[in-house]
């Protein structure tokens, strides 16, 4: 691929993923549909293949809306890889507990 796409690639995935954050933090600033439009070119621009690996992680250390689109788009991969350990593992003990607390009233 030529170097010219690939950086106009890295360029509109952070242009998208930066004006995800804002939506994030302000949602009403879109409709619903607006929304969806956005997240699925983000999950598109992420989808790609031959984004170097390096451009990638900066993008998703700097975007936590982005980082937590990609976990999910590759959870079968990578698991909650994006995802800060100590929340991760709450959300794990947390969901064990739930899961324990339903078997017991069941019996």
């Amino acid at each position: 691929m030529a170097a010219a796409a690939l950086k106009n690639r890295i360029e509109n995935l952070i242009a998208m993923a930066q004006l995800l954050e804002r939506v994030d933090a302000n949602p009403t600033i879109v409709g619903a549909q607006q929304y969806l439009n956005l997240v699925n070119t983000v999950k598109t621009l992420l989808g790609e293949d031959d984004l170097p690996e390096d451009a990638l992680r900066a993008v998703l250390r700097a975007c936590p809306a982005s980082a937590t689109l990609y976990e999910n788009l590759h959870y079968d991969r990578s698991g909650l890889s994006q995802s800060p350990l100590d929340a991760a593992v709450s959300s794990e003990m947390a969901a064990t507990e739930l899961i324990s607390g339903l078997r017991a009233r069941m019996h």
